[in-house]
């Protein structure tokens, strides 16, 4: 009889078993598959994350970031119990997407910027995607309506930040890092570093949307029949962008509620990408997977009745 610590064991194994057998059955169905998502990272996603990444970390090591900081560290003290360090990186998340905001965040816990205690706050005030995304690309490129990105972004913010500002109300106060007394640093340094960091981290983001991308056709394949909406949703609980594509393919209150929904948790594609930032950070997945469960609920909901009642 099988333990129940074997049985984990097991559990925890079978879906890496399952992809290599269906890679092993499939090669060219799933090899074509990777090769999309590689498609679609260099065409649509590179060209908008690799300058972000180096932007925002240069940005990190110029003076300017700090004294940003220090000027706003009451209000996010007092709002979500982070630094201001740690709501700046917040800031540019909203600005810039996934995953620049759990890039920005191991960065400045390298730099003792932001501590240990606070890394779980800001990694989930600093998850969020940004206007270029929810309104060009899902709005105006998938359901043809600008302004329907513009209500699903609020919505999108109004759920993470929200949740952010009920944790800081519920948990107890901790101790915020102070900004540390940093020396010169060269310019040459900072721009290298920034450029290597940008395109290690690039590398990585394209390597997580290839997989998913190949994940999400092996799910459906192994599953039985089902109807385009369940369909739909696991494409997206997978890879975000795929679920959005087949919600908005006939435009509706629904169909943005889901698409927002989406987004907003991120899907397991953006989540790896964002947990193998936050690693380092000692931010845990579980929680983390929870809170994004949490913000995704909230914000499909939001998006739905305010859908509702402007459209």
């Amino acid at each position: 009889m099988v333990s129940r610590k074997n049985l984990r064991i097991l559990l925890a194994a079978l879906p890496v078993l399952l992809a290599m057998g269906c890679l092993l059955l499939s090669p060219a169905r799933y090899g074509g598959c990777i090769s999309e998502g590689i498609s679609l990272w260099a065409v649509c996603v590179l060209p908008a994350t690799l300058p972000f990444f180096f932007l925002t970390a240069l940005l990190t090591h110029l003076k300017l970031y700090d004294k940003l900081s220090a000027r706003l560290s009451p209000l996010f003290a007092r709002l979500f119990g982070v630094s201001g360090a740690g709501g700046c990186a917040a800031l540019l998340s909203a600005l810039s997407g996934y995953p620049v905001g759990a890039r920005t965040v191991l960065g400045l816990y390298q730099s003792g910027r932001v501590g240990k205690s606070e890394c779980f706050r800001v990694a989930c005030l600093a998850s969020t995607t940004g206007p270029m995304f929810m309104v060009g690309v899902v709005g105006s490129g998938m359901l043809l309506s600008p302004a329907a990105g513009w209500v699903m972004l609020l919505c999108h913010y109004a759920a993470v930040w929200g949740v952010c500002l009920a944790m800081r109300l519920l948990s107890k106060p901790t101790a915020l890092s102070a900004p540390p007394v940093r020396g010169k640093t060269g310019e040459g340094n900072a721009l290298s570093d920034s450029l290597y960091n940008a395109v290690i981290s690039s590398l990585c983001v394209g390597a997580a949307i290839a997989l998913f991308y190949a994940f999400s056709q092996m799910a459906i394949d192994l599953l039985p029949a089902m109807p385009p909406f369940l369909e739909d949703l696991i494409r997206g609980l997978m890879e975000m962008t795929a679920g959005c594509k087949g919600f908005s393919a006939v435009p509706s209150p629904l169909a943005m509620a889901m698409c927002c929904s989406l987004v907003t948790f991120g899907g397991a594609c953006v989540l790896m990408q964002q947990l193998a930032f936050l690693a380092p950070t000692g931010v845990k997945a579980l929680p983390f997977l929870g809170v994004k469960l949490l913000q995704g609920t909230i914000a499909g909901v939001l998006c739905f009745a305010l859908a509702r009642l402007i459209f």
